[in-house]
């Protein structure tokens, strides 16, 4: 049979656009589909703009700091619109060179929303397409929940595009796009609470890495309410009024929900294709990224593997490999170097304390916990974690977090060593850079508890 294209994409976002340019270039007839911006998540609504807004929030800070190393800063002045118009601007110029790095590929660009009607087409602006084969990668969107009044809250899409920002702001959620933020938020002058229904934020992390992340925003001035929820929403003059469970009020200028998100597959015909999904409409796929059906793939954020913008690229790139090049690949999920852009920030590889004993491990842990040496000047009561997990038996390190500054830029290095299995005697040989933070994994000497 002949087909339009050897590949159709649906979903322009990380592991879309992998996908797609690595088919391409290995002589594949490809198209991609996106209704709203070429990019996905990550660079248009995600993690790009996030981290700059991160940047933008440490200033204050920073500024305060200063007076240690004899820096007279003055009086300063933040402008929320300043902010979102520049960052804008670099979002417009990246969505751009992901424009013209597809075109550049061969890859032809259709605007629209895609959906399936069988294994081999797609249905786009009225239109019948056929593929040899077809990848989804249309990613997943904010879960808002059903309590009164959630008309009035936003998700993190709409948090940066706020027209200003608000003097009281309600965070509810607890995980990593929760607590980044609230400290976004915080930073920027916003009277910040983080509204959490568990009992520590961060569920997942390293109990340790939770609690000292939770005491650490505290001091920095963001309230954190935990085994709480709110019930209800109303509307109050320029602002709200928030009830929570247990029946006391609050006022705020702002809710926004960070409550988790689910897999954009309503209304994208996969049961017109016959493809399975799981119990959260996840898009089910084997170890190569494909479906039930032997033409359908899924990459990304709406196979609810990992939602990590680098594990949706190293997915698309697999693909591409597997199908088009005849190199069979497969990710390993079991290892994901991590960083949360929270304040202070965490770097994460590896396993947990809780995640180890649960896996049957008898380690070792060596942790400290210091206040850095920037702070020794800048008057900050700030603490850095690190901390290693090592098995007795065999000395390899299954897990290692960082809680303080940089540790986002430390954990790339550090998840090399940890992915190839390295032992904490190989640490131990490493000679420290100093003085430096990172270099308290290469010098701890004895685990705790001795």
């Amino acid at each position: 049979m002949t087909y339009d294209y050897d590949l159709f994409v649906i979903g322009a976002g990380s592991g879309g656009v992998r996908a797609a340019r690595m088919s391409a270039s290995h002589g594949a007839k490809v198209a991609v589909a996106e209704e709203y911006r070429v990019g996905g998540t990550c660079v248009i609504r995600g993690c790009v703009p996030k981290k700059l807004l991160v940047y933008a929030s440490h200033y204050a800070e920073d500024f305060e700091e200063a007076a240690g190393f004899g820096w007279s800063v003055g009086e300063s002045s933040f402008d929320w619109p300043t902010l979102i118009k520049n960052k804008d601007a670099e979002i417009d110029r990246l969505n751009a060179i992901y424009i013209r790095n597809l075109e550049a590929s061969g890859v032809e660009i259709i605007t629209g929303r895609a959906t399936l009607k069988d294994a081999h087409t797609v249905l786009l602006n009225g239109k019948e397409i056929t593929a040899k084969y077809i990848l989804i990668a249309v990613g997943a969107t904010p879960f808002m929940p059903q309590i009164e009044g959630i008309e009035h809250a936003i998700s993190s899409n709409e948090a940066f595009h706020i027209e200003t920002l608000p003097d009281d702001i309600i965070v509810v959620g607890g995980g990593y796009i929760a607590v980044e933020f609230a400290g976004i938020f915080n930073g920027l002058g916003a009277k910040t609470s983080l509204v959490y229904r568990g009992e520590t934020i961060l569920r997942g992390f390293d109990d340790e890495v939770r609690h000292h992340l939770g005491e650490e925003m505290t001091k920095k001035g963001v309230t954190i309410k935990t085994n709480s929820d709110i019930t209800s929403i109303v509307a109050k003059g320029d602002g709200y009024e928030v009830t929570f469970q247990d029946g006391s009020q609050q006022t705020t200028g702002l809710v926004m929900y960070a409550t988790g998100r689910v897999p954009l597959t309503q209304d994208l015909g996969l049961e017109a294709a016959g493809v399975a999904t799981g119990k959260k409409q996840e898009i089910l796929v084997d170890a190569r990224s494909k479906t039930n059906i032997d033409s359908i793939y899924a990459v990304g954020d709406v196979t609810e593997r990992a939602q990590l913008t680098p594990v949706a690229i190293r997915e698309g790139a697999a693909f591409a490999e597997t199908v088009f090049n005849n190199n069979p690949q497969e990710v390993d999920h079991s290892i994901i170097p991590t960083a949360v852009f929270s304040q202070p920030p965490i770097g994460t590889v590896g396993m947990g304390e809780e995640e180890a004993r649960a896996a049957g491990h008898d380690f070792d842990v060596y942790a400290s916990s210091f206040r850095a040496m920037k702070h020794t000047l800048s008057g900050s009561d700030e603490k850095t974690l690190m901390k290693l997990i090592v098995d007795k038996a065999s000395d390899k390190v299954l897990g290692l977090h960082i809680v303080g500054p940089d540790s986002g830029e430390m954990i790339q290095a550090f998840g090399i060593a940890v992915t190839l299995g390295a032992t904490k005697a190989q640490f131990d040989a490493t000679v420290a850079v100093h003085p430096t933070a990172a270099e308290e994994m290469v010098t701890f000497k004895q685990p705790r508890g001795e």
